[in-house]
């Protein structure tokens, strides 16, 4: 009762942060308080558990080195023209028939390159949905493709913070996972894409004046399609020239796409992510000084703080990177990483583990790790604490050795990471809605989100369901290999009592 007193307590200091719209770094503070407590209550010894919250903050230091990477790299790409160089020649293939599944693969293209969710959010996926509702797209499925979108590259991009938090968790190689992610990813992208055809089909019907099912659809949404192009018609029409209006803020030249190149060609060559980053911010410095002609302490300065444009449209839309931008994820990164020292001397969560190791032996690793992931992201209310969770959490379904690390980092990458945005408290997803003005009822025509975790859970459920048929037809054949029977785990802790496992 203790156990779940505390994390109750958590949690609601978790909402209520959230609610109000303040930091989540103060609620996670109280956390370490409130865990460090009941470790005192459980007489657990405050050094040792001091030590082991140390020891965990100086293992997450190589992820946090690369968040500032990325923090600078992030910047410099505003500064240097890159970012507007490939949003502007990319949104001139937006017509109004194709606006929906254009969002979304522009999108998913904008956050591959640079990585975050909310930074593809804030420029491709704003002018998206700007230029959408311009031409009268449905705003629900807008904002589904396009928070959709940027969520495909913060999964599997080789500059993604959640990547590199997964890498880091998990010891494994960044570019192994993204080859698994891929083809992991292959088939609800493409369904995805289907999905937002079909979407941009019905809209061209409504829009000819057609009737039965399109007119139905659009009566269905007109409320919500409403409210959201009333929130945007000012923004709309101000940025339609999207070439014209960078044109006047960066020299476009096609040597400001040098830096994004150097990310795509080094990452095909599996280089060092940190190495791959530390180029193409060379890349970017050169472009800044010879193309964009800045001057070395206006670039000193955006390195720490971002880049910011003097022109206010540019800047709604440029905004942003820098060192400071990363602070927030790398006090979360090193304060959950205490968390897991905490929970490790104290034994925390050896009961919740326990049945989460039952629940994997039912349904197997990767749909435990589904649910978990669920619970997690509802309770947590942000990306970076439900992938920690979830893999503290989980941690006893996978053994050490390499294949079943690869095989967490996937599951990881394929629930924690996707479902987060899903869970409509939840920053992952309510501050791109808001950055783009997009109703939360998006979040039901974001389908990548969630086909993604469907597909895996049902893959793995056909698996297992292929090998009881192999193994039973086996034992069939040959009696004298019957598998011994073994206790069912739920009946047998009922008979036997809980016994925490020894060790960490």
């Amino acid at each position: 009762m203790l156990e779940a007193g505390t994390m109750l307590l958590f949690c609601a200091v978790l909402f209520a942060s959230v609610a109000l719209g303040w930091s989540i770094i103060p609620a996670l503070f109280v956390g370490v308080l409130l865990f460090m407590g009941y470790g005192l209550v459980r007489r657990c010894s405050l050094r040792a558990m001091a030590s082991r919250a140390a020891g965990s903050v100086r293992s997450a230091g190589t992820v946090v080195v690369a968040f500032v990477l990325i923090g600078v790299l992030t910047s410099l790409w505003r500064a240097s023209g890159t970012i507007a160089f490939i949003v502007a020649h990319s949104t001139a293939v937006i017509h109004a028939a194709t606006v929906i599944p254009l969002s979304f693969l522009l999108c998913s293209a904008m956050s591959v390159l640079v990585g975050s969710s909310f930074a593809s959010a804030a420029t491709m996926g704003t002018i998206c949905m700007s230029l959408g509702l311009s031409m009268q797209a449905n705003p629900v499925m807008l904002g589904g493709a396009i928070l959709a979108g940027v969520y495909v590259g913060d999964r599997c991009s080789p500059v993604s913070t959640s990547a590199l938090l997964v890498k880091q968790l998990t010891h494994t190689n960044l570019f192994n996972t993204i080859a698994r992610m891929l083809r992991t990813g292959a088939v609800p992208f493409v369904l995805s894409c289907v999905v937002y055809v079909a979407a941009a089909v019905v809209e061209w019907l409504c829009a000819s004046g057609g009737s039965g099912f399109g007119a139905a659809s659009a009566a269905a949404t007109a409320g919500s399609a409403g409210s959201a192009r009333a929130a945007v018609s000012t923004n709309a029409s101000s940025i339609t020239d999207i070439g014209g209006l960078f044109s006047s803020a960066f020299d476009l030249h096609w040597l400001t796409l040098v830096p994004a190149l150097l990310v795509i060609v080094l990452a095909l060559l599996r280089v060092d992510v940190r190495l791959l980053m530390l180029a193409s911010i060379a890349a970017s410095v050169a472009v800044c000084v010879g193309v964009q002609h800045m001057e070395w302490a206006e670039l000193l300065r955006l390195l720490i703080s971002g880049y910011h444009a003097q022109n206010p449209q540019v800047a709604a839309l440029l905004d942003g990177g820098g060192i400071l931008s990363m602070l927030t994820v790398m006090a979360t990164v090193c304060i959950s990483s205490a968390y897991a020292g905490i929970f490790a001397e104290t034994r925390m969560l050896a009961r919740l583990q326990q049945v989460i190791e039952m629940l994997g032996h039912r349904i197997g690793a990767c749909g435990a790790t589904m649910i978990t992931a669920t619970c997690a992201a509802a309770l947590a209310c942000n990306q970076t604490l439900t992938i920690m969770l979830t893999h503290q959490l989980c941690g006893g379904l996978y053994g050490d050795d390499e294949s079943e690390r690869s095989a967490q980092a996937i599951d990881l990458e394929d629930s924690a990471v996707v479902i987060a945005p899903l869970i409509p408290w939840s920053i992952a997803g309510a501050v791109p809605l808001a950055t783009i003005n997009a109703p939360t009822l998006s979040l039901a025509a974001a389908t990548f989100l969630y086909l993604l975790p469907l597909s895996r859970m049902l893959a793995s459920a056909v698996r297992r369901r292929s090998g009881f048929r192999t193994r039973h037809r086996s034992q069939n054949q040959n009696p004298g290999l019957a598998i011994p029977h073994r206790p069912k785990p739920m009946l047998h802790m009922f008979a036997h009592g809980f016994h925490p496992k020894s060790g960490d």
